[in-house]
């Protein structure tokens, strides 16, 4: 181990814990919704109550809000490429394949991500380093989530590239 990398105190790995529950968790989650709801209608709802969730948390915390509309532009920017795209193309993607399948797709993120970071930033040069350990964090998920997730892959196409293309906008907003 590096020394040099950050040590996790209990709070972090709980919270490090509870993210992975409930980022994971959401595939599920959306795959049973869409038994009975449209991608649409899942999508809004999620966005509704995570939103809703988030200014309650704000106001609790006693934080305000700004009042400029440049920030509330680069908002709603952020909203859509981190949020409304990459939900509805998921959710719309998860009606023609596995749940697996689908998280392990979601896993390009940080691959989309790299590859739009060299190409739209002067910082984030693609390296053999950083390709490898994107790589191996991939390969990472392929074997939590089991190889077994990846027999359906080429099966249900358009469905698989809106979960490809829902990395790509997720890269875009990381960078934004």
């Amino acid at each position: 181990m590096n020394a040099s990398a950050p040590k996790l105190d209990g709070t972090a790995w709980t919270m490090l814990v509870v993210l992975s529950v409930l980022w994971g968790g959401s595939f599920l989650y959306v795959k049973v919704a869409l038994a009975e709801l449209p991608p649409a209608t899942v999508v809004a709802l999620r966005a509704i109550f995570g939103g809703a969730l988030l200014v309650l948390l704000a106001r609790f915390r006693g934080l305000s809000f700004p009042r400029d509309p440049r920030t509330w532009g680069s908002f709603a920017v952020l909203a859509l490429l981190n949020t409304v795209i990459p939900f509805t193309l998921i959710a719309w993607g998860q009606q023609e394949m596995t749940i697996g399948l689908a998280a392990i797709l979601n896993a390009a993120t940080p691959l989309s991500t790299l590859v739009l970071a060299h190409f739209l930033t002067d910082d984030e040069p693609l390296s053999g380093r950083r390709a490898t350990g994107v790589l191996i964090g991939f390969a990472g998920v392929v074997l939590l989530v089991g190889p077994e997730a990846l027999s359906g892959l080429g099966l249900a196409l358009w469905a698989q590239l809106a979960c490809v293309l829902a990395t790509v906008s997720y890269g875009f907003a990381l960078i934004w």
